[in-house]
């Protein structure tokens, strides 16, 4: 981790993301509050990780951290606010769920949404923070669970290989199998060009979609669920394992 990152005392919640590039599924965020007297070996940034390793470091952060909590924007969040306003929303959520709850906050990228107490984002800091690390493999270890599942209920999509990624393979079965599953917007089948090299490029914008219900439940670290009631925003997260793109 990165020494030379100046890190503000108190309850620190490291959070990041998995999900914003994908065609299909919610967006997934993590926060995590590492225990200082506990620490965590082999902490690294997600993508730089085997799944093997961070399926062990995801039961070993559960385990140890002071507080870990997952949230969510749905596909219909998504549509309807952007990807981008879903991925802060998700953000919020996640930290919403901390108990003990976060003193300080350090995001991972560029820019970070609203808390209810002080923030700031860091810069590659997946691999500058052991607290953003740790969210990282929450996060990604989460939304890949929920894409393996996925890929059972809706097979030939090759959902648990590509995890709703526009990979040429998914382009491919989306042509020859149509739309079955959880997709983002009026749909892959419906594009403004039907050039699979196009939509494999991955830039996207997000178009109007609809509101998701508030009935799903809220699960932190602790496992424990609460009613959506509980909290200030709507709806949350579940741990478990998540649309038009117009293409530009």
């Amino acid at each position: 981790m990165d020494t030379d990152l100046q890190l503000p005392p108190g309850r620190l919640a490291g959070v990041d993301e998995a999900g914003r590039g994908p065609l299909a599924g919610p967006v997934i965020a993590g926060a995590v509050i590492l225990d200082p007297d506990w620490p965590i070996d082999g902490l690294n940034d997600s993508k730089r990780l085997s799944a093997a390793r961070r399926e062990c470091l995801y039961e070993v952060i559960r385990k140890q951290a002071l507080a870990w909590s997952i949230g969510r924007a749905e596909v219909e969040e998504i549509d309807r606010i952007n990807i981008l306003q879903a991925t802060l929303l998700a953000m919020q959520r996640a930290v919403q769920g901390l108990a003990p709850a976060a003193e300080y906050v350090l995001v991972d990228g560029n820019r970070s949404p609203g808390f209810a107490c002080p923030s700031q984002a860091v810069v590659r800091g997946d691999s500058r923070v052991a607290a953003i690390s740790a969210a990282s493999i929450m996060a990604k270890v989460t939304r890949d669970r929920e894409m393996i599942e996925m890929d059972r209920q809706f097979p030939g999509y090759g959902l648990a290989q590509h995890k709703g990624y526009p990979s040429k393979s998914h382009i491919e079965a989306l042509e020859s199998l149509g739309e079955q599953v959880a997709y983002r917007g009026a749909g892959v089948a419906r594009r403004d060009t039907d050039s699979p090299a196009f939509l494999c490029a991955g830039q996207a914008h997000c178009r109007a979609g609809r509101v998701a219900g508030a009935d799903s439940p809220v699960v932190t670290g602790a496992g424990q669920i609460r009613d959506e009631a509980e909290t200030d925003t709507a709806p949350s997260t579940t741990v478990s394992g998540a649309d038009g793109y117009r293409f530009l």
